[in-house]
């Protein structure tokens, strides 16, 4: 039952992959790697039960917890350099 949990959640990796590299816009594709990140946490999370491993939850939360700023940081970066270009822009004309 755990590997079919398993085998599924590796093939959502692998579909958010796919939209992270073909992604039509920046937040496509940070969303997907948000996805890439989670998903991340919950195979960690069920490798942990399956191999009777406590220790692996603790690495899932560290994980959740460094995915969830390094996303934010990475939204504020892209927000910052799109004010920053309009504000060239305005500047120019």
């Amino acid at each position: 039952m755990y590997i079919i949990v398993s085998i599924a959640i590796l093939v959502t990796m692998v579909l958010a992959l796919v939209r992270a590299l073909k992604g039509s816009s920046v937040y496509d594709r940070v969303l997907a790697v948000n996805v890439f990140g989670t998903k991340t946490v919950l195979l960690l999370s069920v490798i942990a039960f399956l191999y009777g491993r406590p220790d692996f939850l603790d690495l899932a939360l560290a994980y959740a917890l460094i995915n969830m700023v390094g996303i934010l940081a990475v939204l504020n970066f892209f927000q910052n350099r799109s004010r920053r270009k309009s504000d060239s822009e305005a500047e120019d004309d």
